[in-house]
């Protein structure tokens, strides 16, 4: 008697792993034609309905906006402020804005309407005082001097060593100089190297050098993004797709920094960062395919 499975029985496998092939092959590509589906939000329900109505009002300055005031950072009339999400980050966040920055255009507006009480937005030359906080405060900005996010801590570590040798009176007597460095030293291990404070630079990407070589940033430690594509519908031309909007440079950063810092499993947890910038994504995705001339100039 044969063991042989039947032949039907045969096909009926080789269809079943075709199909799972395709499947996967489906679910590869929509992710790669749209990379923000997967992500955790709250319901959009009401921008769509703010969308369906138009431009509406801000209630501090007056200005006929959509879906939020980019010059005072508020949401607008009918976008009601208890219907959007509000994000708790683990770390405070500086933006310095590039004067020349369009308000309207910059994304660094959605990281001030989503988690206010962690962001703040300065316009050049508007720069907070960072050196003597340069232990605990780090710029996002690539470079041959940038360390990966993973390595924030023992560097953190080093400038906190560093800090305590400097501080030290050379005047004093070498003996007791000594000792008292030595018992800073071992002081400084124990104090807290978690980053406090991360700082984004809002502009295009050949205005950056401006505010970048600002004696006031000069002295920070550098930190670069892992490599990522941009999604951003307002391409800068002649560069890369890797070069990322503001807030998506946030959202990935502070995703690598739950993981690789904090150690922690990522769940979503600020997803709704992206909550305005998903929504725009997909209107201008849509635009682009039924041709809706209007919807694109609404958005733009």
């Amino acid at each position: 008697m044969s063991v042989n499975p039947p032949i039907f029985l045969k096909d009926k496998e080789e269809n079943n792993s075709k199909f799972v092939e395709i499947q996967q092959s489906q679910t590869t590509s929509i992710a790669a034609e749209d990379p923000l589906q997967n992500l955790c939000l709250a319901s959009q329900e009401v921008l769509q309905k703010a969308q369906q109505s138009g431009r509406s009002k801000c209630l501090k300055c007056g200005g006929s906006r959509m879906f939020y005031c980019y010059t005072c950072y508020v949401p607008v009339e009918n976008v009601p402020i208890e219907q959007m999400p509000l994000v708790k980050l683990p770390l405070k966040i500086d933006i310095i804005k590039h004067p020349n920055e369009t308000d309207g255009k910059s994304t660094a507006v959605h990281a001030k309407l989503l988690a206010p009480e962690f962001v703040n937005i300065y316009t050049y030359p508007c720069i907070p005082e960072y050196e003597e906080k340069d232990h605990e405060v780090a710029l996002v900005f690539p470079g041959p001097k940038s360390i990966s996010i993973k390595d924030l801590s023992f560097h953190l570590q080093k400038r906190i060593q560093n800090n305590v040798r400097d501080k030290n009176d050379p005047e004093k007597p070498s003996v007791k100089r000594k000792k008292t460095q030595e018992q800073d030293l071992n002081d400084s291990k124990g104090q807290d190297t978690t980053l406090k404070k991360i700082i984004f630079i809002d502009s295009t990407w050949n205005q950056t050098n401006k505010i970048f070589t600002d004696e006031r940033l000069q002295g920070l430690l550098q930190v670069e993004l892992k490599t990522r594509k941009t999604c951003f519908w307002r391409h800068q031309k002649g560069k890369p797709d890797t070069f990322l909007s503001t807030i998506e440079a946030i959202y990935y950063f502070l995703v690598d920094y739950h993981t690789d810092i904090l150690k922690e499993k990522y769940q979503g947890q600020y997803d709704n960062l992206l909550f305005f910038y998903s929504f725009m994504y997909q209107l201008i995705k849509n635009a682009k395919c039924s041709g809706d001339k209007e919807m694109r100039k609404l958005i733009h």
